[in-house]
């Protein structure tokens, strides 16, 4: 029996952590939320340059992607930390979908960004969705003017905290984008565990994101096809998705 595709996803870990740590942060999730993709959690460009966070909690070496100003406005070796990603994104790809925490959230909407104006990942097939911790924007204009130009048409969804010290810099990166989804939570500057209702929001999203994804594989159905037949398989995709997740 051939084994079902599983489309990529991108994940990238906060400042000065490392992809092991993103990924047991994400492991407080429900495992079906992600168990139809394969999920990719490569470390920073640089080796952390100071103290971690979570030093005592989960074991290093950390990483970070790109240093900055206490104010965020000016950004050093971000360019080297681009070409990696695009680079690491073509030789490991395709990807489907970013997903990212802090730091790497703020870098997976730059890339997506970045590439709908053609800047970068020329050479890669179009990102098609996002899914954002606690991410921010740039504050540099020149990035600002091209990454933000117009609104982001990838899928995305963001996930804001009520005590989080980035909550309105999350809520202006996810303005960005053409109809995104919001998710809030009342923790702080983390991977939130979610709530049944936030369960659900995520689980809908993420089946809906598969079945456009498996539509965009598909040899084009011919007219003679009843629309309401693929309405139909959707919906119940999206039905057994929630019921894993309530079993």
């Amino acid at each position: 029996m051939e084994q079902e595709k599983k489309y990529k996803v991108l994940c990238l870990h906060g400042f000065r952590t490392s992809g092991s740590f993103l990924k047991k942060q994400i492991s407080k999730w429900h495992p079906s939320i992600f168990e139809k993709f394969d999920m990719v959690f490569p470390d920073g460009t640089f080796p952390a340059g100071g103290k971690s966070d979570i030093e005592g909690i989960f074991p290093p070496p950390y990483f970070e992607w790109f240093q900055f100003n206490k104010e965020f406005t000016e950004y050093t070796n971000l360019d080297e930390c681009i070409a990696y990603l695009c680079d690491y994104m073509v030789k490991n790809g395709p990807f489907d979908g970013l997903l990212g925490f802090s730091q790497g959230a703020t870098l997976t909407a730059l890339l997506i960004g970045y590439q709908a104006q053609c800047k970068v990942l020329n050479d890669h097939p179009p990102i098609q969705f996002m899914v954002s911790v606690s991410g921010s924007k740039f504050r540099d204009p020149g990035i600002c003017d091209v990454a933000y130009k117009a609104p982001i048409k990838a899928k995305s969804v963001h996930f804001i905290g009520e005590k989080d010290w980035l909550k309105v810099p999350s809520e202006e990166l996810a303005t960005a984008f053409d109809d995104p989804l919001i998710i809030r939570h009342p923790q702080g500057h983390t991977v939130p565990r979610l709530d049944e209702t936030s369960v659900k929001q995520l689980s809908e999203w993420m089946s809906s994101i598969l079945e456009g994804l498996k539509s965009s594989d598909a040899p084009q159905v011919s007219d003679s096809v009843n629309p309401s037949d693929k309405d139909n398989v959707a919906v119940e995709s999206a039905e057994n998705l929630m019921n894993e997740v309530a079993a």
